[in-house]
């Protein structure tokens, strides 16, 4: 049996980069575009030119736990016959030094964004896409004086923790996973800092769920003024007035001068053993119309949607700890969320297996559309 296989290529050293389907998701006019828009284009044509570094650091993120010189040969085994340099780890290093974060921030911020049809099931609530944000605080970094300088340690049980931790806010949409922006930098700002970096990525066709930990009067405020609606737990210390009863059992109230319908839900848990236990828990919301949206269907929203978004997060925290999401480098640089791989995927890490040595980390934030954050 003959097989035969023919594959359009660049030509000559742009050629690596046809990974399966890396460069229908990245075309070449693309990764020139965010080349060109950053100017981060080789001024003279070498044998590991700018887009084929593009498409090395994208390969990174899909095979984490392969060397440099593993990836490189992954980009290149459907180009036999064509005579492609075979580089060393310390020239795949020099490149990605040559080539920075920008344009992959700049990558991520055109390709991330909602990616279902509004009439894909479990994306929309009546007429608004659902979205929410959450974030970690898991990613360690390298034990360096210039990671250490701006990230510090977070306290512990007996002093501080090992490494230092980048803290990550995400805004998700929440029935494909897909990220529409992200934010990351210092513990020290806390969660609601970098989520008011992603304000700007709500719109009026979004309704975004929230934790607790979201509901300050501010952040709701900021929030409401994107004209997206937002549906929100709240802490059990907040106490806020109540301006009117509801036939559906839900209160009208005011938080952070934005008026809101609280909404209170009793929740029981029955163990295997037959013991129960349960406790109420308060949302908040901007969907001031009970008839078009009933108590117990914002609800049943909050519990469908922010489980799967949980889900999420726990398939992507095990997922790292598969060292999928490790960092490749002794000092380290952040290329920012790189585009992700099935929107497609946040992934912070730079440098060579145990021998490269990149810039310190910065933060960074990206979004949907925001090259610029």
């Amino acid at each position: 049996m003959t097989i035969t296989r023919t594959i359009t290529v660049a030509a000559g050293v742009f050629a690596p980069g046809h990974l399966g389907e890396l460069t229908q998701i990245v075309p070449f006019e693309l990764a020139d575009a965010v080349l060109e828009e950053t100017r981060t284009r080789e001024r003279r044509l070498r044998v590991l030119p700018s887009r084929a570094g593009v498409y090395f650091v994208l390969a990174m993120c899909l095979f984490p736990r392969t060397g440099y010189l593993g990836v490189w040969a992954r980009l290149t085994a459907a180009l036999d016959g064509l005579g492609l340099a075979v580089p060393s780890a310390r020239a795949l290093r020099d490149l990605r030094r040559r080539l920075g974060a920008a344009p992959l921030k700049a990558l991520f911020g055109v390709l991330a964004g909602p990616v279902a049809w509004p009439g894909t099931p479990g994306v929309m609530f009546g007429r608004y896409r659902t979205v929410a944000f959450d974030g970690c605080r898991t990613i360690k970094v390298p034990d360096t004086p210039g990671n250490r300088a701006w990230l510090g340690k977070m306290n512990a049980a007996l002093g501080v923790t090992g490494y230092p931790v980048i803290q990550l806010m995400t805004l998700v949409e929440t029935g494909t996973r897909a990220l529409i922006g992200a934010a990351f930098g210092t513990t020290a700002d806390g969660e609601i800092t970098w989520a008011r970096t992603l304000l700007h990525l709500l719109d009026e066709t979004m309704l975004v769920l929230m934790d607790r930990g979201f509901d300050g009067g501010e952040f709701l405020r900021q929030a409401a003024a994107t004209k997206a609606q937002f549906l929100v737990r709240l802490t059990a210390t907040r106490r806020p007035p109540v301006l009117g009863h509801l036939p559906d059992g839900s209160v009208l109230s005011l938080i952070g001068g934005v008026k809101v319908r609280l909404i209170t839900a009793q929740v029981t848990v029955t163990c295997a053993d037959g013991t129960r236990y349960g406790g109420s828990y308060r949302l908040a919301t901007t969907l001031l119309d009970h008839r078009a949206y009933p108590a117990q269907a914002l609800i049943a929203l909050y519990h469908e949607r922010w489980v799967r978004h949980e889900v999420a997060w726990c398939e992507w925290n095990s997922q790292k700890e598969d060292r999928l999401c490790r960092l490749r480098s002794s000092r380290s640089s952040v290329q920012g969320p790189s585009p992700p791989w099935r929107a497609l995927r946040v992934t912070a890490g730079c440098g060579a297996r145990g021998n490269a040595q990149g810039p310190p980390f910065r933060p960074g934030v990206t979004g949907w559309g925001r090259p610029d954050g």
